[in-house]
């Protein structure tokens, strides 16, 4: 039995999973929080990250850390994504996580953050399934992971991963990029569709999306969306994680998600302080690959790549 801290570093959020990994057999939670900090507030338009943003980081980064030490974490891997990647001045993120947790973040690449968050997604759909009384669903998977400034895209199965490709067209870069309006536009939305589709253009020349049997969806987007298409009286993560969120019940609550203004968002029983900004987004990207794929229905996974960096850092 290991016990492992594993701290995913986003562009919108940083995330903390302390959790007892067994051999052979699925992890136990024993914490799992998530601060919204928008590290990569601005960094499209800069190239740099904010000093305000790293601080903001930093200061839930020192809650992580004294946490995992609490609860006994015998191993800490933090890995940090799409924006760190970008950014000019990453060392100075870099920097800062060294003197806050004692060691440096792994920037990774957007192979290896597809990797993860490929086995995270995975690892337990067929006991979700059960849970909901339902068939597994069926390999090879499509596991799509809409974050802040990029979407991974990993097609794969139980044997490993075939392909994968991660293209910049994370919630709130398409926010920052196109969706203005409160609530956007119709031509501000058509703007980030026409984005959305170029980016899948690259996807599909690398990924061969026609393979795929099932769709996997996670992160907070995919998440959101299903909370309000199964209507949710308040967040849920035990009835999401495996839900099947059928097309058209994605493109209504997209519809209605771009057609809201910022404080009816707000007001939505189940949704995230943090995500009231970009979720529009992160529906529309959603709706945009499901209608360009052809996918009839999106399988909803809570497990993404924290739950694939813990399992990776306790098998070694």
């Amino acid at each position: 039995m290991s016990r492992v801290a594993a701290i995913d570093c986003g562009t919108n959020s940083i995330r903390l999973l302390v959790a007892d990994v067994p051999a052979g057999a699925a992890h136990t939670d024993l914490l799992r929080r998530m601060e919204v900090v928008r590290l990569g507030e601005g960094v499209d338009a800069t190239g740099r990250l904010a000093p305000q943003a790293i601080e903001r980081t930093r200061l839930v980064l020192a809650e992580y850390a004294a946490a995992a030490h609490d609860l006994g974490a015998t191993a800490v891997r933090m890995v940090a994504t799409s924006a760190t990647r970008d950014a000019a001045n990453r060392a100075d993120f870099e920097d800062m996580v060294v003197t806050t947790l004692g060691r440096a973040p792994d920037v990774v690449t957007g192979r290896e953050e597809a990797e993860l968050s490929f086995l995270g997604a995975t690892a337990s759909l067929d006991a979700a399934a059960r849970a909901h009384g339902a068939e597994p669903p069926r390999p090879p998977f499509l596991v799509v992971d809409i974050g802040g400034g990029s979407t991974e895209f990993v097609l794969g199965d139980g044997s490993g991963v075939r392909a994968a490709r991660s293209v910049d067209i994370g919630c709130v870069r398409m926010t920052e990029r196109h969706l203005h309006g409160d609530p956007p536009s119709a031509a501000e939305v058509r703007r980030a569709e026409d984005d959305i589709r170029t980016a899948l253009d690259v996807v599909s020349a690398e990924v061969p999306v026609a393979e795929a049997a099932s769709l996997v969806g996670l992160a907070g987007s995919v998440t959101t969306v299903a909370a309000l298409a199964l209507e949710l009286p308040a967040y849920d993560a035990d009835a999401i994680h495996g839900s099947r969120i059928p097309v058209d019940a994605v493109r209504a609550v997209t519809a209605d998600l771009l057609a809201a203004t910022r404080e009816r968002r707000a007001a939505m029983a189940v949704m995230h302080p943090g995500r009231v900004d970009v979720i529009g987004a992160g529906a529309l990207v959603l709706r945009v690959l499901m209608d360009e794929f052809g996918m009839t229905e999106v399988v909803v996974s809570e497990h993404d790549i924290l739950d694939g960096i813990a399992l990776r850092l306790a098998r070694g």
